[in-house]
């Protein structure tokens, strides 16, 4: 009997390796979907790449010796979509195999590469990996912690968390909140455990992650774009910043973060080119803060900011004619 592994780490000791070109695991794996797919919207699939024909091949040799007629993703997901056509993958996914599964069917995949730009706290990282054509598609999933990396409470400080969650939360895609995050767990513990030890609960934390989470679901409509900050020559500060926004016909909404330990100040560039000539209020929709700015000022010089280290702004534009 051979053991489930990554062809990088040692074979994981509670999981056993079957055969996936094997019609009876391929049907096995179908069955046992579809009675997912009775109870749950969504599944996620752990390591799902290791699935693939030619990770697979690589990681086993000549054993098992057949060879697939067909990916088994593609096989498996499109024989559960035929019964439950609206059920969700989600991938688990490295190396640079997320194109590949979401071409076999997979709705989204985890984004890696983002939680670790966050974690080196690399704005400018941060900002390219968003900007870039895929993140405007809701095939991202994004998070600061889940079962597999260290707690978010002891991977962060208490406020570059919280930067971090915003980005998390205001961004395209899918956001994982995982058991505890909210709370600030610091116990990472093995999925098979089940019992953990006592920690107190962080009752302020829970309640800045209900307004985030509220906060977000008001904000993200329309279309998303990636905001430009500009500094002076004198000040670069404005490189720790990301900022995007969030459009539609009806709403505009801004978000800057400040992704350093560092004060940062800044001119943003949203592309608001409808809104009509006057002021605008820039409501805050996580403190509460109101800002009035001229439209016209906005479009000529960029909107100023002056965040405190990990400081961040949420901004619900409403407008006011003259």
């Amino acid at each position: 009997m051979a053991r489930g592994r990554d062809p990088f780490f040692p074979p994981w000791p509670d999981v056993a390796q079957l055969d996936l070109s094997a019609a009876t695991t391929r049907q096995a794996a179908i069955d046992v979907l579809r009675m997912i797919g009775e109870h749950a919207d969504a599944v996620r699939c752990d390591m799902a790449m290791l699935a693939l024909t030619d990770v697979f091949a690589r990681t086993w040799g000549s054993r098992p010796p057949s060879t697939p007629v067909a990916e088994y993703w593609d096989e498996v997901i499109g024989e559960v979509h035929r019964s439950h056509p609206e059920l969700r993958f989600v991938a688990e996914a490295y190396w640079g195999t997320e194109p590949t599964l979401l071409q076999q069917g997979f709705d989204a995949c985890y984004d890696k590469e983002l939680y670790d730009h966050l974690v080196a706290s690399n704005a400018a990282a941060v900002h390219a990996h968003v900007a870039g054509d895929h993140a405007n598609r809701c095939e991202q999933v994004r998070f600061i912690e889940n079962h597999d990396e260290p707690r978010a409470a002891a991977t962060f400080g208490p406020d570059a968390q919280r930067a971090a969650a915003i980005v998390v939360a205001t961004l395209p895609g899918i956001t994982l909140w995982h058991d505890g995050q909210f709370d600030a767990r610091r116990s990472r513990l093995p999925v098979t455990l089940g019992r953990r030890p006592a920690e107190a609960d962080d009752i302020e934390l829970r309640t800045w992650y209900a307004l985030l989470l509220a906060g977000a679901a008001r904000i993200r409509r329309g279309a998303w774009q990636a905001v430009a900050t500009t500094g002076w020559p004198d000040n670069g500060s404005h490189q720790n910043l990301v900022a995007w926004s969030w459009d539609s016909p009806a709403s505009h909404a801004l978000v800057l973060v400040n992704l350093s330990d560092t004060a940062a100040q800044a001119r943003a560039h949203p592309r608001w080119a409808d809104l009509a000539e006057g002021s605008v209020t820039l409501a805050d929709v996580l403190t509460g803060e109101r800002f009035e700015r001229d439209v016209d000022d906005i479009a000529t010089n960029g909107l100023y900011v002056d965040l405190p280290p990990w400081g961040s702004h949420v901004l619900e534009v409403r407008t006011e004619v003259r």
